[in-house]
């Protein structure tokens, strides 16, 4: 029995190990895949929109919630906000469709869908502004501190 479960563990590792580093070279050797507007709920009355790709279990994921929402908040509907957990089974495929290889990923773009930027891991509100203001969106005056 011992030998069974043995083999078992060998088997099971040398598999997922296999699997990691074949997914691991995948990734390396593409590019992200451009977004197609079928894919993305692009919607012209917004300038840009802004893909949030991370998970609620993930700690710098959670710590863009409320990033996300003062984002929202504070250009309305200039900015559209997808989030898309990728750790749920729904969602896993949205990884692959805009080619992420960590989380939090953003992902902005313009009303044709066409990427005009990427960031991965935490992305300071600050920084999101200057990006934003750069491409001629105004923060709601209300939104001001």
């Amino acid at each position: 029995m011992k030998r069974h479960f043995l083999l078992f563990l060998v088997l099971t590792i040398v598999f997922h190990s296999s699997a990691f580093s074949q997914t691991k070279k995948t990734a390396k050797a593409t590019t992200p895949a451009p977004v197609r507007k079928d894919t993305v709920e692009v919607a012209a009355t917004h300038r840009i929109t802004f893909v949030e790709l991370g998970s609620v279990n993930c700690i710098p994921c959670r710590a863009m919630q409320p990033v996300m929402k003062s984002v929202e908040e504070k250009y309305g509907g200039q900015v559209k906000l997808l989030f898309y957990d990728v750790w749920n089974p729904d969602q896993q495929h949205r990884a692959t469709e805009y080619g992420i290889r960590l989380i939090p990923t953003q992902v902005f773009l313009d009303r044709n869908g066409k990427e005009l930027m990427r960031h991965e891991g935490y992305f300071p509100e600050k920084d999101i502004d200057a990006f934003l203001q750069s491409k001629g969106l105004k923060p709601k005056l209300s939104a001001k501190k």
